[in-house]
């Protein structure tokens, strides 16, 4: 392990210095914060670390004073960021399990009706000529966008629109009947 070479011992005696006369308040402003105590020591920890990394800490070495408020404002900044990262870390209910809990269960006579709905839907479907289906089939329940559609079935964007007025008007017209 290399020694500190004797420009820097100054330096880094005054850091332990204010390591050792600080640590009680700056422990209370990571506590104030609401870390626990053993995290408030860990923030204690990288925001010296972040001070040390300051191109000018050793021109504040000079200013105590200005040294320990900064290193306040560090500790305080580590701390909120830690506090902040542990709330993130926390796992969270998915949005979509709970709207599945507040949700209402279909009763069994609702479920009858959407089943009958749905093959009558299927039917209507059926009835249609295969590139009407094939638009229907993309366009709305695969949601493809219509230049896409137009693409894949060698038509224009128009003419896909056309045909999936159409279909939409057969549909409706089956599905009422």
């Amino acid at each position: 392990m290399s020694q500190p070479s004797a420009a820097s011992l100054p330096f880094l005696g005054w850091v332990s210095e204010l390591a050792r006369t600080q640590v009680n308040s700056l422990t209370r402003i990571a506590r104030h914060e609401g870390l626990s105590a053993e995290d408030a020591l860990d923030a204690i920890q990288e925001a010296f670390h972040t001070y040390l990394l300051l191109p000018h800490a050793r021109a504040l070495s000079d200013d105590r004073e200005d040294s320990r408020a900064l290193l306040s404002v560090l500790v305080r900044n580590t701390a909120r960021n830690m506090r902040r990262r542990h709330h993130r870390a926390m796992p969270h209910e998915d949005v979509d399990s709970a709207r599945e809990l507040s949700a209402p269960q279909p009763t069994a006579d609702e479920l009858l009706v959407l089943a009958e709905d749905h093959v009558k839907l299927r039917g209507c479907v059926n009835k249609l000529n295969e590139v009407q289906r094939q638009v229907v089939t993309m366009r709305m329940l695969e949601e493809v966008n219509g230049a896409e559609v137009a693409r894949e079935l060698s038509l224009t964007p128009g003419h896909v629109a056309v045909l999936l007025h159409r279909a939409k008007a057969e549909l409706q017209r089956c599905v009422m009947s």
